[in-house]
């Protein structure tokens, strides 16, 4: 019987739509020859990751030509499908070269693939199927943001996305400013770039004055940056936030 391959959980740069940062500056070497030698995909979207692999091609050569790499796009299942292992998608055929004994890459958009991202999903299936994961080192804005912020490292949750429509993000603004409170812990969520504005405001109506915010954007591009300070501080002296770059909002109450 073929021993399975890996499952390599490979980092992505966070410079998805915004201009490019220098590879080597964000990956380790070692995350860069990884992706050069595999040959199988399992990707968020197949453009940004051929534009990706071509960068890395250019550090280190691919095993492949770019038009020869098996690439497969991640399928997100519906909302409220079931985890792997149901009918909905079957995941372990996107397995299929790992149980055949190759070894195969996972990649988001940007940053550590299943961090907020729907690749946990296919790691899920790997440990059923049996088949090793290794994941590697790597940005994530998420635990960049959090360490920038100056809140509690020590407990602290990430909610994703907050509803669009007013009246219920206003609803799961306060009911998270709550459980900060009870529980000293930090929320942490992010917004699509266009909509940072809007969620910047909705916080700073909702928030209590003495919540310390922070929020940090463009992170390991050049000219990054994080505010952190009370919401206070925040109405006092606004800041206007970029409609292009990623954002991630992190918030404590006191």
């Amino acid at each position: 019987m073929t021993a399975p391959g890996t499952l390599w959980l490979v980092p992505a740069p966070l410079d998805l739509g915004a201009p490019e940062a220098p590879l080597q500056a964000v990956l380790p070497q070692a995350v860069l020859d990884r992706a050069a030698a595999l040959q199988h995909w399992v990707v968020e979207d197949a453009k940004s990751a051929r534009a990706l692999l071509k960068r890395v091609g250019e550090i280190v050569p691919l095993a492949q030509p770019l038009q020869a790499l098996q690439m497969v796009e991640l399928p997100r299942p519906p909302k409220g499908a079931p985890r792997p292992g149901s009918t909905a998608i079957d995941w372990r055929a996107l397995l299929a070269p790992a149980l055949q004994g190759q070894d195969l890459g996972l990649l988001s958009e940007a940053g550590l693939p299943a961090v907020a991202d729907p690749g946990s999903a296919l790691v899920a299936a790997a440990h059923e199927a049996g088949v090793p994961v290794q994941p590697m080192s790597g940005p994530s804005s998420l635990m960049l943001a959090l360490a920038a912020s100056g809140l509690n490292g020590q407990s602290f949750a990430f909610v994703g996305y907050l509803p669009q429509e007013a009246e219920a993000r206003t609803a799961r603004i306060r009911e998270l400013e709550t459980v900060s409170r009870k529980q000293a812990q930090t929320q942490l969520a992010i917004e699509t770039p266009y909509r940072n504005a809007a969620l910047l405001q909705a916080l700073l109506q909702v928030l209590q004055p003495s919540t310390q915010l922070s929020v940090s954007v463009g992170l390991t591009l050049a000219g990054s940056t994080t505010r952190s300070a009370p919401v206070s501080v925040w109405r006092r002296e606004p800041r206007a936030l970029p409609d292009r770059l990623p954002a991630v909002f992190a918030w404590l109450a006191r």
